[in-house]
């Protein structure tokens, strides 16, 4: 299948960043520095600090299966990790699980540790569609819409002055995670990526059919952390907020 080859991520490869791929369990990023900083360690540095931050996530919700299983905001414990809390916040705000921004969160918070640990110019993640930049460099960003005529062919155009910014996509179509909707992608940008994360899930819960767009671009509007947004249904699109669309060749 060609979202489990995440072949969409030949796009973020053709500039002159490094980039490299980290997996473990459900996890798989796809991290690019600016070369000048690439280190040989960095991969296996970042590998350890992902394995780290699953199992001390997963220990804890093993302890509370309810924090997995909600549909609507949850609060983690007292003991749990902060990058579980942090998902619950964002849950108050989105009105759906905290689960809604594990992707966001991970990305983010991997991108931390190499900043951390590494004197990066520039760091970008992505996490199953999920992103985290830091760029120094204008970025056109393209939607991936499973098998929509538009997927790849249309996208956001970033300044360099925006980031850094959280690029986040839910789709009811494509991929393991959960949607309520039949949206074949929702694009949602903010400042914070777990709230990105989590309101491109929210959002994508809405849609249905193409007649669904334009009011979920109309709420979108609406929601003061949401600097842009693009919906994708079947052959149709609806896009709104700061960054300009882009309509891109075919492969």
């Amino acid at each position: 299948m060609e979202y489990k080859e995440r072949s969409y991520r030949s796009r973020f490869s053709n500039d002159e960043r490094r980039w490299f791929c980290v997996k473990f369990l459900e996890s798989d990023l796809w991290i690019g520095v600016d070369s000048g900083s690439y280190s040989a360690s960095m991969e296996q540095e970042v590998y350890g600090a992902l394995v780290e931050l699953r199992r001390t996530m997963d220990a804890y919700l093993l302890m509370d299966p309810g924090y997995k299983a909600a549909l609507t905001p949850y609060d983690a414990g007292l003991e749990a990790p902060a990058i579980l809390k942090e998902m619950s916040r964002v849950s108050h705000k989105t009105g759906i699980g905290p689960m809604s921004a594990v992707a966001g969160a991970v990305a983010k918070n991997v991108a931390d540790f190499i900043k951390s640990r590494f004197n990066v110019k520039e760091v970008i993640v992505e996490n199953g569609g999920d992103i985290y930049a830091e760029a120094a460099s204008d970025m056109d960003i393209s939607v991936f819409a499973g098998q929509s005529p538009l997927s790849e062919r249309v996208g956001l155009h970033i300044p360099a002055s925006a980031f850094p910014l959280g690029i986040c996509t839910s789709s009811g179509t494509v991929g393991p995670s959960l949607s309520l909707g039949r949206a074949d992608a929702m694009m949602i940008i903010c400042k914070d990526v777990l709230l990105a994360d989590s309101y491109a899930t929210a959002f994508a819960n809405r849609i249905q059919t193409i007649n669904d767009l334009q009011p979920v671009i109309d709420r979108i509007q609406n929601t003061p952390d949401i600097l842009g947004a693009l919906a994708v249904k079947d052959d149709r699109l609806a896009v709104c907020g700061q960054y300009e669309l882009r309509i891109f060749k075919g492969n």
